[in-house]
């Protein structure tokens, strides 16, 4: 399994701004092969950061998803509200235990 886990910083005052394309985007990527898990968040205390987490069952799937078509509307949201500071890391991860 892959794992992506990072950040994006986007302007607190546009945020509203890119709910519409996020969504979008949520729910289409939710129903490419290969992925498990696919979500954005909000930050609770810092407003204008926004969360990525993504799980998919291999490394092809994931250079899939960055190939397709309705990845274009979001990139181009996230230049136009002036994200910034991008940070995603993705990462090899075996089967998960729980925690606790």
């Amino acid at each position: 399994m892959i794992i992506v886990a990072g950040t994006v910083r986007i302007p607190a005052d546009r945020m509203d701004e890119i709910r519409e394309v996020a969504r979008a985007t949520l729910e289409t990527t939710r129903k490419e092969a290969g992925c498990i898990v696919y979500s954005y968040a909000v930050d609770v205390i810092d407003r204008g950061l926004l969360r990525i987490y993504e799980q998919w069952e291999s490394r092809a799937h994931l250079d899939a998803h960055g190939k397709q078509p309705h990845m274009v509307p979001w990139r181009a949201k996230l230049k136009e509200v002036g994200a910034s500071e991008r940070s995603l890391h993705s990462y090899e991860a075996g089967e998960g235990m729980p925690v606790g």
